[in-house]
């Protein structure tokens, strides 16, 4: 029965995100029906414990492809120390990683509030045109409330 409610509320979920127009998520969750309804299921473990991974892997060659491609100039980069905005955004970005860090070991230590993070996830980027990079955020946002490190 279990398998069934996990099946309806991915199906909602998708559903939902079509209808608020966020195809990263609809696209992500029709993938994991697929994965769950076909013989592909047995990569679950994988995916569970390989995802998180994976997916900052594929975040970041997205982030890096314009220094790659030569569209960021290596010299812009260099000038970004002598913008204060960009300082701003250099140290914000420390902040986040190290957040995201914490999000990361919350969520293995505490697995019971991944729920909690998905649903705020997917209200966030149903209701308020967020993207679905916040789950590791906000788990490192709430280690600092849950955790003494």
């Amino acid at each position: 029965m279990a398998a069934y409610a996990s099946t309806f509320i991915l199906i909602c979920l998708a559903v939902l995100s079509y209808f608020v127009h966020n195809s990263a998520v609809t696209i992500s969750i029709l993938i994991l029906l697929v994965i769950k309804i076909t013989p592909l299921a047995q990569f679950f473990p994988y995916v569970e414990k390989q995802g998180i991974t994976l997916g900052i892997i594929i975040l970041t060659v997205a982030v890096m492809a314009p220094l790659a491609s030569g569209s960021l100039p290596a010299s812009s980069l260099i000038k970004s120390f002598a913008n204060w905005q960009s300082l701003v955004a250099i140290v914000v970005g420390i902040f986040v990683a190290w957040l995201g860090g914490r999000g990361v070991s919350l969520m293995s230590l505490n697995p019971t509030i991944i729920g909690g993070l998905l649903i705020g996830t997917v209200i966030g980027v149903a209701f308020f045109r967020g993207v679905p990079v916040g789950p590791l955020i906000a788990a490192g946002i709430v280690s600092l409330f849950v955790t003494q490190k």
